[in-house]
């Protein structure tokens, strides 16, 4: 019998709010529908299940009705970024000095040294600094709304596993405020979910990071009988369906990875929404135009693209029926988990995310180990594969 641990995602991700004044200002930079995303409280168990069905080679998921994963169309209408753009790339220098200087040109003033952690700007300083912010001008202004941007960055898109801070590789991008959203955020908050989930499948590895809103969401609208139950089915970006879920869903919280994968096991056709987005699940009025403008790219199969994260997009594992025969006949054995597998710790989710802010607050500086872990052999990796074709 082969055994899995339960990866931890216990830090909570809570919205940075905004002063209304800037609001045109983060429509500019194409970051104002994601800042309307609100606490979406994370669901450990289903996390843990769905990572026991991630095949890195394919970037998909592997269910008995067959492969699926997260696209672009779902990051656009759940997270509501844009993702037809640039890439996301450019240098990334370990330099102390040159991050104090980029912060300096772009904030105004230069962050002390316990304000960073290696390449990362603390979270608690950009929050300080953009609170402290009087917005008399438009200077003031556009570095109010670049830490925001990078609250944002280093929270519900790029979140890394200590939750505390931000690599300021990201700044560069920021300084020609006018073409901030002529970048595809979207392209590169998937390429780094999908890095978070070929990390998390290894069998050494103790935590996840990534976008997990993203990842629940995408796993709620497309098999809503595993969901908790939605509270603002019309709100956009949709990611706010859940917003606050466990308000209204408390035993929802509770739910042990065993009842996952199990319900995972059991996976029917027609339980799997393959057309999450159509008129009659969705009510196409709440989608603004900027959106759906950029569905063009929503199904090409490219390579997305985060600096040194490159990941391909999953779009070409189509259910057909051929393809179908040859998928059970080589991962048949492998898709019923609940009889291979003994987890370690099938805890329920007690202590995941108490949704108060001055514990969040608090709680920032005291993974100072968690990210430094990861982050030099990162900034080293490549990892980039192609799909497998069917035969």
């Amino acid at each position: 019998m082969m055994k899995l641990r339960m990866l931890t995602c216990n830090h909570p991700v809570l919205p940075d709010r905004y002063n209304d004044r800037v609001e045109e200002h983060l429509r500019i930079t194409g970051f104002y529908h994601v800042s309307q995303i609100g606490i979406v409280q994370c669901q450990k168990a289903l996390v843990n299940a769905l990572i026991e069905r991630w095949h890195p080679d394919t970037h998909t998921f592997h269910l008995p009705i067959g492969e699926c994963s997260v696209t672009l169309e779902d990051v656009s209408l759940l997270l509501g970024l844009p993702t037809d753009g640039l890439p996301i790339t450019g240098m990334t220098m370990s330099s102390f000095e040159a991050m104090e200087a980029e912060c300096l040109l772009q904030f105004g003033v230069a962050p002390r040294r316990e304000d960073c952690r290696s390449s990362c700007i603390k979270l608690t300083r950009l929050r300080n600094l953009k609170e402290n912010l009087k917005l008399n001008d438009e200077i003031s202004i556009q570095r109010y709304v670049r830490c925001h941007i990078m609250l944002l960055i280093g929270t519900i898109l790029f979140g890394d596993k200590s939750g505390a801070g931000v690599h300021w590789k990201f700044l560069p991008l920021l300084r020609d405020f006018v073409n901030i959203g002529q970048y595809s955020w979207g392209s590169a908050c998937l390429a780094h979910l999908y890095r978070a989930l070929y990390r998390a499948s290894r069998y050494n590895c103790k935590e996840i990071d990534g976008s997990l809103t993203l990842l629940l969401c995408w796993a709620w609208i497309r098999l809503p009988y595993l969901s908790p139950l939605p509270r603002e089915p019309r709100s956009f970006p949709l990611a706010n369906r859940w917003r606050n879920w466990e308000r209204g869903d408390r035993r929802y919280r509770y739910l042990k990875l065993a009842h996952f994968r199990k319900a995972f096991d059991e996976l029917q056709e027609g339980q799997f929404v393959w057309v999450a987005y159509a008129v009659d699940r969705v009510d196409p009025n709440i989608i603004p135009a900027e959106i759906y403008m950029q569905s063009v790219v929503w199904s090409v199969t490219v390579p997305l693209v985060s600096f040194e994260c490159t990941e391909w997009h999953a779009t070409d594992r189509h259910p057909l029926d051929t393809y179908l025969n040859w998928y059970r006949s080589k991962y048949g054995d492998r898709l019923a988990l609940s009889n291979l597998v003994g987890e370690e710790n099938d805890e329920g989710n007690q202590d995941l995310d108490v949704g108060n802010e001055d514990m969040y607050e608090g709680n920032e500086d005291t993974n100072e180990g968690g990210q430094d872990m990861d982050e030099d052999n990162e900034e080293q990796e490549q990892h980039i594969s192609p799909p497998i074709p069917p035969p």
